[in-house]
C-alpha cells in the first residue's frame, strides 16, 4: 500500500508528546475506535522493543497486527515495525515525526505503509482499505489531540508529563 500520511498541530510542546507517544500504553487512549483487543507483548511499555497486538477491522474482514517500537529519536521520530495478517504475512511500519509549530504548539505527522503479499490482500486494498485507514488514522489524530489538550491523558501519561 502506498503511505498513507495525515497530521495535526496539537497545542502542547513536542517533548511531552513524543513522551507520551513513545509509550505504547497510551495509544489505546485515541486509536480504540478502530484497534480491538489491544494487547502490550511486554510488560515496559515505554521505548525501543515496546510491542502490542490488535485487531483491525478494514473493509472485507477483520485482522491482526502486531507492532514493535524500532527506532526513537528523542523528540522527533518515532518508528516502528510490525506484521499483519494472517501468519503475519503482511510487513506494516508506522512513523511519527514531531515538528515544532510555533511556541509550545507541535505538528505531528503519522506516515503508515503496508506491503500485501497476496492477491487477496492487494484485493482488499483496492476496495477500500486505504481509505478506510486514511479516515481512520485522521480519526485518531483528532482523538490524540484532544486527549493531550483538552482531555485527560491516562495517569501514567500524565506522571511522565509532569516528570
Amino acid at each position: 500500500m502506498r503511505p498513507v500520511t495525515v497530521n495535526c498541530v496539537i497545542d502542547r510542546p513536542r517533548e511531552q508528546v513524543f513522551d507520551y507517544l513513545a509509550d505504547l500504553a497510551n495509544h489505546v487512549e485515541f486509536t480504540d475506535h478502530f484497534a480491538r483487543d489491544f494487547r502490550l507483548e511486554r510488560l515496559d511499555s515505554r521505548g525501543v522493543g515496546a510491542a502490542a497486538r490488535f485487531r483491525v477491522s478494514p473493509p472485507l474482514g477483520s485482522i491482526w497486527a502486531e507492532l514493535v517500537l524500532t527506532e526513537l529519536d528523542r523528540p522527533y521520530r518515532i518508528a516502528s515495525e510490525g506484521r499483519a495478517g494472517r501468519i503475519g504475512r503482511i510487513p506494516i511500519t508506522a512513523e511519527y515525526r514531531l515538528t515544532r509549530h510555533g511556541d509550545n504548539m507541535t505538528t505531528v505527522e503519522l506516515t503508515f505503509a503496508s506491503e500485501p503479499s497476496t492477491r487477496t490482500d492487494r484485493l482488499r486494498e483496492t476496495l477500500g482499505a486505504r481509505p478506510w485507514l486514511r479516515h481512520q488514522c485522521r480519526r485518531a489524530m483528532d482523538r490524540l489531540r484532544f486527549v493531550l489538550e483538552e482531555g485527560r491523558p491516562s495517569a501514567r501519561a500524565a506522571g511522565v508529563a509532569a516528570g
